[in-house]
């Protein structure tokens, strides 16, 4: 149940390198001499990730909704911030016209 479960060890064969060849200079031909076809990378046999439009629309769907809520809930703490601000500035006129009449009685 606690034991660690690794993957699978990767089955894909190790790419080789070619070896670098010592430029020797080529002999000058009249005729050209066609050129060898590239090397051909093996397949790999990881599986690839395709995306349809479906998956597409909804990964375009997901991200939406996460701005959404994340501008939601940006705003709502700036909002607060904002009726906090304008309570503790409300409660200091309050205080001040209340000493400014203590102030006036003596």
């Amino acid at each position: 149940m606690f034991t660690p479960k690794y993957p699978p060890h990767d089955t894909a064969p190790t790419p080789t390198v070619p070896r670098p060849q010592t430029l020797t200079p080529a002999p000058v031909q009249a005729d050209p001499v066609p050129v060898p076809a590239a090397p051909v990378a093996p397949v790999s046999n990881r599986p690839t990730i395709q995306l349809t439009p479906g998956s597409t629309l909804a990964l375009v769907a997901g991200g939406g909704a996460v701005v959404l809520v994340v501008g939601t809930v940006l705003v709502s703490m700036l909002l607060a911030v904002a009726v906090t601000g304008v309570s503790v500035a409300l409660v200091a006129i309050v205080l001040r016209l209340l000493v400014k009449d203590l102030h006036k009685e003596r």
